[in-house]
């Protein structure tokens, strides 16, 4: 890659490497320019000359704007689909696994807490931008890989909720909170929900209230508000326990 590749941490990143025997699938950016997808292929490891050996879609602005809307203002959105996604399936017990590049709104928890809602299980994922964004539509390209990868549709439902508990632990982040604190307590209660059967939102609030005390919290009634919706929408699918709570103790 030519020229100078500016590249954003997290601190939490997992070190995700593609490894020799790796039969990975990607989803790509469809506006990237030839020099920005080899960026993009060099921060996530691949030479880009062997492009042609990996199972590739590639995903559309309009599709970023089909999922998001309802969630994000569209000018956040932006016209162009640049990031992009390397997804490699894992055995079980691994887990779900994050590493990115160049994303400066989406943490790697809150990738994590996104794909367990969503109910993707073991599988490594590296995220990528030719440059600093957002990151917020790579979620996208993670769905449409993981079908390619799995032959499983996720359900609408649960890409509906995944997006929806990016957005919201995003906003609470968002208003000064430590991120570990927040991604933390939103897999707390999310477990407390899913292994408890919580549908009752009296019972989700008592356990919004467990989760911010363990986790040294304070949130406004309408921060709560947020918290319990994203909940009961969540308290409504069919989740793996097992992988929530691997990805909860993540």
């Amino acid at each position: 890659v030519k020229g100078t590749v500016t590249e954003e941490e997290d601190k939490n990143d997992d070190n995700v490497e593609i490894k020799k025997n790796d039969k990975p699938y990607l989803a790509l950016g469809e506006n990237l320019t030839a020099e920005q997808r080899a960026t993009v292929l060099a921060l996530m490891g691949i030479d880009s000359s062997k492009l042609a050996d990996y199972d590739v879609v590639y995903v559309n602005n309009a599709e970023e704007h089909q999922y998001l809307d309802s969630y994000i203002d569209s000018s956040k959105i932006g016209t162009k689909s640049l990031s992009s996604i390397v997804i490699i399936e894992r055995e079980k017990g691994n887990g779900i696994q994050v590493s990115t590049n160049n994303i400066t709104y989406c943490t790697v928890g809150m990738y994590k807490n996104a794909l367990a809602t969503a109910g993707i299980e073991n599988a490594d994922i590296i995220v990528a931008a030719p440059f600093p964004i957002s990151g917020t539509a790579a979620l996208v390209g993670v769905f449409k890989a993981y079908k390619e990868m799995t032959g499983d549709e996720i359900d609408e439902e649960n890409i509906d909720a995944a997006l929806h508990d990016l957005v919201v632990t995003g906003a609470l982040e968002s208003s000064g909170a430590d991120s570990d604190e927040i991604e933390g307590m939103i897999a707390y209660v999310k477990q407390a929900v899913v292994e408890h059967d919580l549908s009752d939102e009296s019972e989700i609030r008592k356990a919004i209230e467990e989760g911010c005390k363990k986790f040294d919290l304070t949130l406004t009634d309408e921060e709560k508000e947020e918290v319990v919706k994203l909940m009961k929408k969540i308290g409504e699918l069919d989740l793996d326990l097992d992988s929530l709570l691997n990805a909860a103790q993540s």
